[in-house]
């Protein structure tokens, strides 16, 4: 329930970003939340599902509790599951495009804190609407609890 509460506002929330300029990808984002992590430990994941209406990409993220953030791709190459930084996601019009664990994901490095279960993210995300203009989403993820 809690989780249906966090995502209210940020849906209204991206609606007021995506209002703010009728010429950009107008894109929601939901089931949007981060890993928690253990004191001491640098990296998380962030994960969530984006769908653009006009179609463009996700081509930047930022966090300001992380060093860096990038969008990262995990996959099987010969047998051996890797992970690398991608320079942005396609997102076609109008279709769910998930970022979840295992797969397109937020890698959040050289955290500056602990992300505890029951906190909030912040995280930025820059979408290129496929006319090129840019939309900028300010985002609260809820913080997943490890085990969670």
């Amino acid at each position: 329930m809690s989780m249906k509460l966090s995502l209210i506002p940020l849906c209204a929330m991206v609606s007021l970003v995506s209002l703010a300029g009728p010429a950009l990808a107008a894109t929601t984002v939901n089931d949007a939340w981060a890993r928690g992590t253990v004191a001491g430990q640098s990296s998380s994941g962030a994960f969530m599902q984006l769908t653009s209406s006009h179609g463009g990409r996700l081509v930047g993220v930022s966090s300001p509790l992380a060093g860096m953030a990038e969008v990262h791709e995990m996959k099987m190459e010969g047998g051996v599951m890797k992970m690398n930084a991608v320079p942005f996601i396609e997102l076609p019009a109008g279709k769910a495009v998930e970022l979840k664990p295992g797969g397109y994901h937020v890698m959040l490095m050289g955290l500056k804190q602990q992300l505890k279960g029951g906190e909030t993210l912040p995280l930025t995300l820059t979408i290129e609407g496929s006319d090129g203009k840019k939309e900028t989403l300010e985002l609260k993820l809820p913080i997943k609890a490890l085990g969670q």
